[in-house]
């Protein structure tokens, strides 16, 4: 069973009414055929009419869509011969961050990718895509291969942040975050990272930190979750629609301010509506941006990833 964001009740009713008249046959005054094709016609306007204006916190709720695409169908449905490769070789293996090597249209690549799980029991296992210290340094691991073997780096970010627990600070997440952020500044060969779903502070930065940023249309990214920042400003989480706003954290809103580098259309409705046309626009989006960058020598891509996140702070200025 679909489901449905509050913002999506209208449209939830009339395809509620689509499903019950498949069911029914044809009788009386009604043709069923003409019926549905009339009310699945409204459905197509009311999602352009909706998602045409949807605001900053409406562009939170889909970045958390339970049927979004995860990292794992991103993974599965790009990345050919797929050897994942698991643990930090120091603690422990983090199942919020998958990994490994494989061939993406061809050329052999390193993968990297937040999880979060799909239904209850996965969350669990996956701690709902929050990492701990030892993903971060299974990533670092990784990143070292990558570099190693001049394999250009994929990354897909979807997190709501970097796992806060007591037992993680412990074990050094802030280190482990920094050192998987210079990772990424330091290799020599592409790094295209891709944010699917919630990019949630340093537990995102710590995978993104590429020679190009793409990001979902309906995607965000942002330093703070909007209940936090409410919490922290406002004294309550309840003002969360007015940080979303306030953060600047929508895929538009980034790309006007020069922190990512292309944003990807989605279907009609969300990626979660129709994944696999979303999946393959990510791949699209990934091999246009890797293709002028697989032509640039170790020195020159690591200067320009310096120099693209030097420049942050003052685009327009």
């Amino acid at each position: 069973m679909r489901h449905f964001l509050d913002f999506e009740k209208p449209l939830a009713e009339l395809e509620g009414k689509i499903e019950e008249l498949r069911h029914l046959s044809n009788g009386g005054d009604i043709n069923i055929a003409d019926e549905v094709a009339r009310l699945e016609a409204k459905v197509d306007r009311l999602l352009r009419q909706t998602y045409a204006k949807l605001t900053p916190w409406q562009k939170v709720q889909l970045a958390r869509h339970p049927d979004r695409p995860h990292g794992s169908d991103y993974v599965k449905a790009l990345i050919s011969e797929f050897m994942p490769l698991a643990g930090d070789r120091t603690y422990a293996e983090d199942s919020a961050v998958i990994g490994g090597i494989g061939r993406f249209r061809g050329r052999s690549v390193v993968v990297l990718a937040h999880e979060k799980g799909a239904d209850t029991e996965a969350r669990i296992k996956r701690n709902f895509g929050m990492a701990k210290p030892e993903g971060y340094r299974k990533a670092r691991r990784l990143m070292a291969l990558a570099d190693r073997f001049r394999l250009p780096l994929l990354t897909f970010v979807d997190t709501p942040g970097a796992y806060p627990g007591i037992d993680a600070e412990a074990r050094g997440q802030a280190e482990a975050i920094a050192r998987a952020i210079e990772g990424c500044l330091q290799l020599g060969v592409p790094m295209i990272a891709t944010v699917i779903g919630e990019g949630g502070s340093g537990g995102a930065l710590a995978l993104a930190a590429g020679n190009k940023v793409l990001m979902l249309e309906h995607a965000i990214y942002s330093v703070i979750s909007p209940e936090a920042c409410a919490s922290i400003i406002w004294r309550t989480a309840e003002n969360a629609q007015d940080a979303a706003e306030a953060l600047k954290l929508t895929a538009q809103d980034l790309m006007k301010l020069g922190v990512i580098d292309a944003v990807i259309a989605e279907p009609l409705g969300g990626a979660h509506r129709e994944p696999a046309p979303a999946i393959a626009s990510v791949g699209d989006a990934i091999e246009q941006a890797l293709r002028p960058l697989a032509a640039l020598d170790r020195a020159s891509l690591r200067q320009q990833r310096r120099e693209k996140f030097l420049a942050m702070g003052t685009h327009g200025l």
